[in-house]
């Protein structure tokens, strides 16, 4: 089973959280339609679309990688606390901007996304900040332990536009104050009245 990071109504509902209607996402369909559309990014669009839902499974390394954390989509920090995994509208708005940024330095290096292209985002990003060596020494240990046991990089086949909708995702749900349920299974649901 795989990661699911759905969309919920924050706060919860007692004990549960209850998932969005999907009708607050209905317009990711859209992108479907769009000429040029990748296979991915166009199946990606619309499951968000029929069920408020990103299979975030794939993204995790990539994701993890651009926001210099670990178990992000996972949202392990609350559940280290022994709370809810659930990332809250603040922290979705945290997810999206670091993954809007990512890709606006991206674009100029191509559409693809691959290991090598965002090991050379990243870098040059890193080169401007405050503690740029410090930051790089941190980044390339991070790229090294993402290799297998032969030194082979992962297979990563993303594109920018893939990344935009998983960002868009996040973007909406901070917008409108949704937070997000990181499960294997559908959240649990409140009782119905």
């Amino acid at each position: 089973m795989g990661l699911d990071n759905v969309a919920v109504q924050w706060p919860r509902t007692g004990r549960f959280y209850d998932p969005v209607a999907p009708a607050e996402f209905v317009d990711f369909g859209d992108i479907v339609d769009v000429p040029g559309i990748s296979a991915p990014t166009a199946a990606l669009a619309e499951l968000i679309a029929k069920t408020g839902t990103v299979r975030a499974t794939a993204y995790t390394e990539v994701v993890d990688l651009i926001l210099g954390l670990d178990g992000v989509l996972y949202a392990t920090e609350a559940a280290a606390e022994d709370e809810d995994p659930v990332i809250d509208p603040d922290g979705c708005g945290w997810i999206a901007g670091g993954i809007e940024r990512f890709v606006a330095a991206h674009r100029p290096h191509g559409e693809a996304v691959t290991f090598e292209s965002v090991g050379t985002v990243l870098r040059s990003l890193l080169s401007d900040g405050r503690l740029a060596e410090q930051q790089l020494r941190w980044l390339d240990s991070r790229l090294e332990a993402l290799r297998d046991d032969s030194g082979a990089a992962p297979q990563w086949t993303f594109t920018c536009a893939e990344l935009s909708v998983v960002a868009a995702f996040y973007r909406r749900c901070a917008d409108r104050g949704f937070a997000v349920y990181a499960e294997s299974a559908a959240p649990r649901r409140a009782p119905q009245s």
